[in-house]
């Protein structure tokens, strides 16, 4: 039974103030009737006695304390959900936003999802191919892992999140693939670039996408993640498909969780953000993951721009903890115009060696992920102490690092925004430029390992010279 009530004591941005209210629950969704006749939708954040605390998705102008309207729907926020998702664009809160009609459900299911019980976890060890070098090489992306994108503001994460989800691919091409994209609080002009490029590339056929623009309201932004991460359970473990979920950009749904804090009148924790935002980011990220009885998963890639470049923001920091490494995007590099900007060396995959290697990529790979770390490394401070010291101070073998660092940089970061490199394209590459080095500084390759791979990369190396 709809209980309807006509007792809002307050308004205070984003929330309004109820009294008199009977039996409301934490979480419950609430129809908020306007004067006019209007419908905006709600949920109660906070209950104490007969009073009620109601956050309003579409925001409180416009509402008025005396004639306004509430009514307790007796459940959480939920999301219709159907196969016929894939290839359609809903609003942050699943409404259809593309010109098609809504979809026919097949269930309902609330957006905060239910807890995984870590005895039915599975471990994350398939290798995904993103096409990408610097990930798919050094920075491994396994099936149900969490692997975010740390970047900064102009940056090109955002085109690098479409290759992402137009490229990637389980390596067994028999399994079936799908990409779930939530976007929160980006600009139209965005919004546009990536419906666009899902529709030119044919990319949306496999995907669903959930689009909360920067004037949309805050509150919104906060449903959007777990929204998204709802239709990506109901196709990996329903449908059994594989889904990897791109969400960008976490820096905007934090901001949007501190506004709805500091309106609450919560006690801040660090700059300003609610104490429990290590909390609320693990109920997002740890939805990700495989589950032993289920064929499908759920691969996450996060991104969040890090506020001045600074990787000990509250953001960045707690998303470290959670999750299993991270992708940090270098400003140098852009500058150089490197593309992808992906600097490997403060870059990190916790789950790189459990994916690759034979039966799962390539034998060499795992030596050859270790040797191009090392020489990157090396010619990286040989490049700093030409700066110091002047040319005549290198070695032969400094002078040897420094060119393999240059062409690296060219050659292996740099691939075009929509040139798709299978893994063994990369490892190829990653051969040929360890060719530049002399054997006997090529520490972490193992003799039987040089001698079947080193010569096709020589032959390779001097037919291109």
């Amino acid at each position: 039974m709809i209980r309807e009530y006509q007792t809002v004591t307050g308004i205070a941005g984003p929330l309004i103030i109820a009294d008199q209210i009977e039996g409301a629950k934490f979480d419950e969704v609430v129809d908020i009737e306007l004067p006019g006749g209007e419908i905006r939708t709600g949920k109660i954040l906070e209950v104490e006695g007969d009073k009620a605390m109601i956050q309003v998705f579409e925001g409180t102008v416009g509402l008025d304390i005396k004639s306004t309207k509430i009514r307790l729907k007796g459940r959480g926020l939920e999301i219709n959900v159907s196969p016929d998702m894939l290839g359609r664009v809903f609003s942050g809160l699943g409404k259809p936003i593309d010109g098609a009609p809504q979809i026919i459900p097949i269930k309902k299911l609330d957006i905060n999802g239910a807890p995984i019980n870590p005895a039915a976890r599975d471990y994350p060890n398939d290798f995904i191919q993103t096409g990408i070098s610097s990930i798919d090489g050094l920075n491994t992306l396994s099936r149900g892992q969490k692997l975010p994108i740390f970047s900064g503001s102009g940056l090109p994460h955002s085109r690098i999140a479409a290759q992402i989800a137009r490229q990637a691919m389980v390596l067994r091409g028999e399994e079936k693939f799908a990409v779930v994209f939530g976007a929160m609080g980006i600009t139209f002009e965005e919004a546009e670039f990536f419906m666009a490029n899902f529709k030119q590339t044919g990319a949306i056929e496999n995907a669903v996408l959930y689009v909360n623009l920067a004037n949309d309201p805050a509150i919104e932004r906060i449903a959007t993640p777990r929204v998204a991460l709802t239709a990506a359970e109901y196709i990996a473990f329903e449908l059994g498909m594989h889904v990897l979920v791109i969400l960008t950009d976490m820096t905007n749904y934090c901001e949007s969780l501190r506004e709805v804090s500091a309106a609450r009148k919560e006690v801040p924790g660090r700059r300003g953000y609610p104490g429990y935002l290590y909390t609320d980011l693990a109920t997002i990220y740890e939805r990700a993951g495989r589950l032993k009885d289920k064929n499908g998963s759920i691969t996450m890639i996060p991104i969040l721009t890090m506020p001045d470049d600074d990787k000990t923001h509250p953001i960045p920091d707690l998303t470290g903890y959670i999750t299993e490494g991270q992708i940090i995007l270098d400003r140098g590099l852009d500058r150089k115009k490197i593309y992808p900007p992906i600097d490997p060396l403060p870059s990190l995959s916790r789950l790189r060696d459990k994916a690759i290697g034979e039966g799962k990529t390539r034998e060499d790979q795992p030596h050859v992920a270790n040797q191009i770390f090392a020489a990157y490394a090396r010619g990286r401070e040989v490049r700093e102490l030409l700066v110091v010291l002047g040319e005549s101070s290198l070695s032969d073998v400094d002078r040897q690092y420094l060119k393999f660092a240059e062409q690296f940089e060219n050659q292996f970061l740099s691939q075009g925004e929509n040139e798709n490199r299978t893994i063994y394209d990369t490892l190829d590459l990653a051969w040929e430029l360890l060719m530049i080095l002399p054997r006997e500084e090529l520490k972490r390759i193992k003799d039987d390992m040089y001698e079947k791979y080193a010569v096709v990369s020589q032959s390779n190396h001097a037919k291109k010279s």
